[in-house]
Order: structure tokens, then sequence, then C-alpha cells
């Protein structure tokens, strides 16, 4: 059986009918560039008095979410993350970040902050 690395941790039942389905989680389909509506948002709650630059609203993989993150953070040569479909920017970067973001075909708008 191949599958018995998805089965580890199992609790098995002995209820003779039991089938064991293993669920597989789908991946979001990155959409295009210039289907992708982001926001930038300033956000400076719960941050202790720094400000940081919010990208919000890119529906994708993970790896691409990271990609877009690594992009804006060494152009805009800051740190930051990307994570739960958001990306983070340390410092006010909003009018660059729009700027970029517009470059590589992404539609994009400044938001409230």
């Amino acid at each position: 059986m191949a599958d018995w690395k998805e089965r580890l941790g199992m609790v098995y039942s002995t209820n003779p009918d039991f089938e064991y389905t293993t669920s597989d989680v789908e991946e979001v389909a990155t959409l295009a560039p210039e289907k992708q509506d982001l926001r930038v948002w300033l956000d400076r709650k719960h941050r202790g008095g720094k400000s940081v630059t919010l990208v919000k609203g890119f529906v994708g993989t993970d790896d691409d979410l990271q990609e877009l993150g690594r992009m804006l953070k060494s152009r805009c040569g800051v740190g930051g993350s990307a994570k739960d479909g958001e990306i983070i920017i340390q410092g006010d970067h909003r009018d660059r970040v729009v700027e970029l973001l517009a470059k590589a075909g992404y539609k994009c708008k400044k938001a409230g902050g």
C-alpha cells in the first residue's frame, strides 16, 4: 500500500465497514497579474509604533506570494514577510510598492491607512 505515510498517527476503527479517506487540500491556482486586485495599506497597529506597508488581496499559491514578497522587499531595500495571503513590507513604502506592482502588470490601488 503506497499511502501508508498518510495514515501515520491515525486511530483505527473497529467498524468493519469503515473506509479510510485522505483529504486532499487543493491549492488555489494563482491568478494572472492583470486579474489580481491588490490593495496597498499603511498599518501601525500592534507593531510597537512602527509602520508597515501591507499588500492584501493576493489570490494564488504560497510560493507565488513568497516570490512577489521577495521582489518587493529587495526593490524597496527593506525587510518584511509574506504569509496568510498578505505581504508585509517594513516602513511606509506605499507609493513605491504601487509603482512596482503596476510595472509588474498587477492591478492595484492605495487603500486607507
